[in-house]
């Protein structure tokens, strides 16, 4: 028997391929098959199913394609959602064989009402594995507001009443010595404050996990919805291309992988609704951009921030990328249901730029300078952290305008005044300070290397530090 998690960082989520005397099973699959094919043909294993916890709302699940490349059969827990392509709607208690090994079918709702984990049997009828889905994460549960986006008579605490008996009625009885493996890990915003470790005993999750601990239904209803805040706007727009279907993986790749001159790019730019997304590292969009572009870099929680920041999953969208990771682009925007890219710019932005092309710029100064400016005058700073993290600590007089809100939050500044703002460690105060720009505020300056830069200064004052309760 084999087990194998396969963790995916810039979603923090966990797929699982188990695979048993020639047969194999893929949990929770990415939108990306063709490694999970490749996986079962090294291994001269058949792919027969492929087992869903339930409709994820953060990322689009490659069920449908996956079956349709290898002839799988997709399982769901409980449902009567009426779904856009064939798959076996499975009752609580089923067994289904793999192999040697068997899989059982436990429905556990709460987090949605179709949440389903799946308790793996070895050879021997052992107890092994438990995976979890967005039931149970490890040092935390998954949040029960999301589905109330779906199904409109359930409030989240009526879920959050149901997560509590699904843990203590279907989990919690399980052997203390089974391996939980959940869907998700630390950075996802399936749960409100989740360990950074991928697996680990049910019994040791009984013991330090603060909802498995002993409580009333009334506390833990309030113990799990403390703190939540409104989940991204593409969430429910994900759940329905799970249930609904969507676009093949492979056409979505053609599509977005049109390499178009700077004429090309400019003329689809002005006569489509695109958005321009540049994917470059945040200095080097500062020194030159295509204007009215927002930077959003690869090399972070990218598929989540466009996810937060793009409302409408079939927006348009052109790609600014570095030479060499167009199909790294298209592909994770997909993950996330943003199928629409219409291609890339041929050669980068050098090719905009030896064409003559207009650009923009974003002044950048590191924390000297803008120490410096402070002793001379008054400067309005700008944190754009999540609430969370500016409460927990904070430039003394700095305002935050928290990056995930920016939509609803960019009335309250002045176009015309002055701002310094920063994030962490310069990620998300480009990415802020880009859709602004585009927006007609041009005196936004981005503070180099963030709060982590200001605090190791010294030169200014910051509030003491509050361990979080929550980094939703």
């Amino acid at each position: 028997m084999i087990v194998e998690q396969i963790y995916t960082g810039c979603l923090a989520q966990g797929a699982y391929y188990i695979e048993s005397d020639g047969e194999a099973a893929i949990i929770d699959p990415l939108r990306e098959v063709q490694p999970y094919i490749e996986k079962a043909e090294r291994n001269g294993a058949k792919i027969k199913y492929i087992f869903e916890t339930h409709f994820h709302a953060d990322f689009v699940s490659g069920h449908k394609d996956l079956a349709a490349k290898t002839g799988a059969t997709i399982v769901f827990g409980p449902t009567s959602m009426e779904l856009g392509f064939k798959a076996e709607i499975a009752q609580d208690g089923q067994v289904f064989k793999l192999g040697n090994v068997s899989m059982e079918v436990i429905h556990t709702p709460g987090h949605t009402m179709e949440s389903t984990v799946y308790l793996l049997r070895d050879e021997n009828g052992k107890e092994q594995a438990l995976f979890t889905g967005d039931t149970l994460f490890i040092g935390d549960v998954g949040r029960p507001d999301l589905a109330q986006k779906v199904i409109a008579d359930l409030t989240q605490d009526k879920l959050a009443g149901h997560l509590y008996d699904s843990l203590r009625n279907k989990i919690m009885p399980l052997a203390d010595d089974l391996i939980v493996y959940p869907a998700h890990g630390a950075g996802s915003a399936c749960g409100k404050n989740m360990s950074k470790e991928t697996s680990d005993t049910l019994g040791n999750q009984k013991k330090t996990n603060y909802a498995l601990q002993e409580m009333s239904k009334e506390q833990f209803i309030k113990e799990v919805t403390q703190g939540l805040t409104p989940p991204p706007s593409y969430f429910p727009q994900n759940v329905m291309m799970n249930i609904q279907g969507y676009d093949s993986i492979d056409e979505v790749l053609d599509r977005g992988q049109r390499a178009l001159t700077p004429e090309e790019f400019e003329v689809a730019a002005n006569e489509t609704g695109a958005i321009v997304l540049d994917t470059r590292k945040a200095k080097e969009f500062a020194k030159g951009f295509i204007p009215n572009s927002i930077n959003i870099g690869i090399d972070g929680s990218f598929a989540v921030w466009v996810g937060t920041l793009i409302p409408d999953v079939k927006q348009e969208i052109l790609v600014v990328a570095e030479a060499g990771r167009e199909e790294e682009i298209i592909t994770r925007l997909a993950r996330v249901g943003y199928d629409r890219a219409l291609g890339y710019l041929k050669g980068g932005f050098e090719s905009w730029k030896s064409a003559g092309k207009e650009i923009d710029t974003i002044t950048s100064i590191p924390v000297e300078e803008l120490f410096a400016k402070k002793s001379r005058e008054k400067l309005q700073l700008l944190d754009v952290r999540k609430a969370s993290e500016h409460q927990s600590e904070h430039v003394l007089g700095s305002e935050n305008v928290p990056l995930d809100y920016i939509n609803q939050n960019m009335a309250q500044l002045d176009k015309e005044k002055p701002y310094y703002v920063h994030c962490a460690g310069g990620y998300r105060s480009m990415i802020f300070a880009s859709i602004l720009k585009a927006r007609g505020y041009d005196n936004l300056i981005d503070i180099e290397g963030g709060f982590d830069a200001i605090k190791a200064s010294g030169k200014f004052e910051v509030s003491d530090y509050i361990c979080p309760s929550t980094l939703l």
